[in-house]
């Protein structure tokens, strides 16, 4: 019942009855967006118990919400209405000042009606901006009141915080860890790195790699350390660009154990696959859920590492539950939100964002 009493907390605290917030999707054609809406009201449901091995409560929280954007009719008149779970939801941002961005910042635009997370590709004229969204590859143009920072929520905070007063954004350090960064962007021939795909099937998925080549347009040769040619006459090399290109996450130390919900990186067919702790069972053995495929494997710990993201050249970590998540619900799973997940964890730890400088 522990459980069921922090989502209760959670739901209180944040999801009342008519509260203004942001819902997230993973159906096709809404991954990666949120949407403006209004919680109606929230849906109690027990489930059953049945897997000794499970960890956490049998029961869980839905909220029934109504979207501002979305409508249920063809003539827009009747707004949507759906049934989601609180990991789909965040409070709504409140209003940022106007500011200038910068090539490759991460941002939310607005379009088709909802927020899309991107990054900056160029900066035009007349406050104008190019913004690239990985997930479909399009690149679209924007003004720049059509564009706020992107920011995670976690453990009842926006990361990066709203600034107040003008003073400088704080930086956030794990009292446990602290993580040892290389904030440089770029990287020079013989650099270890990770490198990620769009390619269908590989989504999600970050394979250790070396720069060979630099190219003029800023692209990368790399040679992957585990995938082979067609021939399997030598590691394969590919040309990459910038946005899918990152230093090896740093050594943050043994983790004794992972928690239900906790998301992490599974080493599998050669890469590291973001992925959720969908069960804890015995002899230390998890049960990992993946979105971008809705499957489920087995893994042992050693095979398991902490998630971290690599965002504006820092490595940014929630130590619990980070990141649209419902694994009770699978293989239904929700995955639009960021970071909300972890506010299950009341007394969890605060996300961690380092510079390159700090450390020991």
């Amino acid at each position: 019942m522990a459980k069921h009493q922090n989502e209760s907390d959670l739901l209180n605290t944040y999801f009342a009855n008519g509260t203004e917030v942001e819902i997230s999707s993973d159906e096709d054609g809404f991954r990666g967006a949120w949407y403006d809406g209004t919680v109606m009201r929230p849906i109690f449901k027990k489930q059953r118990k049945n897997n000794e091995d499970d960890e956490g409560g049998d029961s869980k929280i839905r909220v029934l919400v109504e979207y501002k954007t979305l409508m249920a009719d063809k003539k827009g008149k009747k707004p949507l209405k759906e049934t989601m779970s609180l990991v789909q939801l965040r409070p709504k941002p409140p209003p940022e000042r106007r500011r200038k961005f910068k090539v490759s910042e991460e941002v939310d635009a607005n379009y088709n009606d909802g927020w899309w997370e991107g990054v900056v590709m160029e900066v035009l004229s007349d406050g104008r901006y190019s913004v690239f969204f990985r997930g479909t590859r399009d690149q679209l143009e924007f003004e720049e009141s059509q564009i706020r920072t992107h920011r995670e929520w976690a453990n009842g905070e926006w990361k990066p915080s709203f600034e107040e007063g003008g003073e400088d954004e704080e930086k956030l350090v794990s009292p446990e860890t602290k993580l040892n960064n290389k904030a440089a962007e770029e990287f020079s021939v013989g650099s270890l790195v990770e490198v990620s795909s769009d390619e269908e099937g590989f989504e999600g998925a970050w394979f250790a790699a070396t720069v060979v080549k630099l190219f003029d347009n800023g692209n990368y040769l790399i040679e992957y350390k585990n995938l082979r040619n067609n021939d399997d006459t030598e590691f394969l090399q590919e040309e990459t660009d910038r946005l899918h290109v990152r230093p090896p996450p740093p050594d943050i130390g043994p983790f004794k154990s992972f928690k239900v919900l906790e998301e992490v990186d599974a080493l599998h067919n050669d890469g590291w696959w973001v992925g959720v702790i969908s069960k804890v069972l015995k002899g230390q053995r998890y049960k990992v859920y993946f979105k971008a495929n809705n499957e489920e494997l087995e893994f042992k710990h050693a095979d398991i590492r902490l998630h971290l993201d690599w965002i504006n050249g820092k490595w940014v970590r929630a130590s619990q539950c980070r990141r649209r998540r419902d694994v009770k619900d699978r293989p239904r799973i929700k995955w639009g939100g960021l970071n909300l997940a972890s506010a299950l964890e009341i007394g969890g730890k605060l996300m961690t964002m380092v510079d390159e400088g700090l450390g020991e």
